[in-house]
């Protein structure tokens, strides 16, 4: 689990050109490789609160490291809760994942490549 009083308030800096996540930053970015593909799944497998993981998905959505679509309106009104919000990463977010992945020591339960979200994708 991240200890949310460790997160920076911004997940990425730029450094000639070089995206330089966060330790935040790239677990959330692990998640989203592994299958956690919405906000609250990715705050669920990380303990990370709302006000730290969708700011951070907004911002990197934004830096082209991710890429968002919404589910239809359909299918959300039928299991009766708000539409989500999907993820996936880029190419540009694969590249910054990789480059994180050789600095930081992200968390275990990610590293499994068994992992999968415990809601599939509606």
């Amino acid at each position: 689990m991240i200890d949310a009083d460790y997160v920076v308030n911004y997940c990425y800096g730029t450094v000639m050109s070089r995206i330089y996540l966060s330790y935040s930053a790239a677990a959330i970015l692990l998640a989203i490789k592994n299958g956690y593909h919405y906000g609250f799944d990715v705050m669920d497998i990380l303990g990370l609160p709302s006000g730290t993981v969708y700011p951070a998905l907004r911002r990197m959505e934004e830096a082209g490291l991710i890429e968002g679509s919404w589910e239809k309106s359909q299918v959300a009104h039928r299991d009766a809760r708000p539409a989500r919000k999907y993820y996936q990463l880029t190419h540009s977010g694969r590249n910054a994942l990789n480059e994180a992945a050789g600095r930081y020591r992200l968390p275990d339960p990610l590293d499994a490549p068994a992992s999968r979200p415990a809601r599939e994708r509606g």
